[in-house]
């Protein structure tokens, strides 16, 4: 009776392994009909993918097949194809790619031989796709704060996706997330973005007005400046940090160099009369604030006014004589000549503005 008794125990051992084997092979046939399934419902698909993930729940806490590197690949896969393809429960999105992300590394340490490589390469093509997706699900959503944790996981897990740190810059400043804007726009200029001129306009922008800090905005136009020397914007913005620090000198000293290097250069000319025309507009304002009964004040300011419009001129001319086409020379010296009741230069500057635009 004993040795019976023992023989139906073995017998029932050996058939419950069996029966944890046939879990896997379930669980495969379920990953094979996928391609029936996904022409229905994402609630159908679902449904599919959480029952063959429920067969590798079985094959992996069964002593005789917790190690099978099969059990768990597979497991990768249907884990991470539900993170992929739910893009409702952003939650169990996140719950699946944690256990997709453990199955891959549970296969990783048992398949010795390699034999689900490429199941494991599916999987993780499925987590990274699964990040970028709920990523933009979220973005879409305005859900930004969640977006731009996924952007910031896409860009942990390859960090020389330059277009996924322009995402999660962009997200990070409708969150009004500055150093987050500044910090991924930084890193996306550092891989040679080929916006990388937006992206500088951006964080100096935002360094100087947002966060009003003139010493990190002045370094940064410096920076800027050097990358892209022969842009108008950045010696435009170096020179007015030198206008508005009162040091006049310095930035027409730095447009002099530039000029005496490239005399053909028209944006030089035209930042230079800039920095008279500049300061001709801040004694504008002043002027505008006197009071009314200060008619003597309001005259010498008037003149000093007229003094600086005049040494403009010159270079608004210059840069029209090698670009005859430069629209910001056209228009401010338009503003000059009505200012100065110059109705036949004021025509014909507006002539030529017009004639741009058509």
């Amino acid at each position: 009776m004993k040795k019976l008794l023992l023989g139906i125990l073995l017998v029932g051992v050996t058939s419950y392994a069996n029966a944890q084997k046939s879990e896997i092979n379930e669980a495969k046939k379920a990953w094979n009909l996928l391609g029936i399934t996904s022409g229905k419902t994402l609630a159908d698909h679902l449904n599919t993918l959480n029952g063959g993930l429920a067969r590798t729940d079985l094959a992996i806490v069964h002593e005789k097949t917790k190690d099978l590197p099969e059990a768990w690949s597979y497991r990768a896969l249907f884990a991470s194809r539900i993170a992929l393809v739910d893009s409702v429960d952003f939650n169990n999105a996140k719950a699946k790619q944690k256990i997709a992300e453990e199955a891959i590394a549970k296969t990783l340490e048992l398949d010795q031989k390699g034999a689900e490589k490429e199941n494991i390469e599916q999987a993780k093509v499925n987590v990274e796709n699964a990040v970028r997706n709920r990523a933009i699900y979220a973005y879409q959503k305005k859900d930004f704060a969640t977006a731009l944790e996924a952007f910031n996981e896409i860009t942990t897990r390859n960090p020389s996706d330059t277009s996924m740190y322009v995402n999660a810059g962009v997200t990070a400043k409708e969150l009004q997330n500055y150093p987050e804007v500044i910090r991924n726009f930084k890193k996306a200029i550092e891989l040679n973005y080929p916006d990388s001129k937006v992206l500088y306009s951006e964080i100096v922008n935002i360094t100087l007005e947002k966060l009003k800090d003139s010493v990190g905005g002045f370094e940064l136009i410096k920076e800027a400046a050097v990358k892209f020397p022969d842009d108008a914007y950045f010696i435009g913005l170096e020179t007015d940090h030198y206008i508005r620090k009162g040091d006049i000198v310095k930035s027409q000293e730095m447009l002099t160099k530039l000029i005496a290097k490239d005399a053909k250069n028209p944006t030089y000319h035209y930042l230079l009369g800039d920095t008279y025309y500049k300061q001709a507009l801040a004694i504008q304002t002043q002027r505008n604030a006197l009071d009314v009964k200060k008619t003597k004040e309001f005259a010498d300011l008037g003149v000093k006014m007229t003094k600086f419009i005049d040494q403009s001129i010159p270079y608004y001319k210059a840069a029209l004589e090698l670009d005859p086409k430069h629209e910001n020379s056209l228009e401010n010296l338009k503003i000059i000549y009505m200012f100065k009741d110059d109705k036949v230069n004021y025509e014909a500057i507006n002539k030529r503005l017009e004639a741009l635009k058509k």
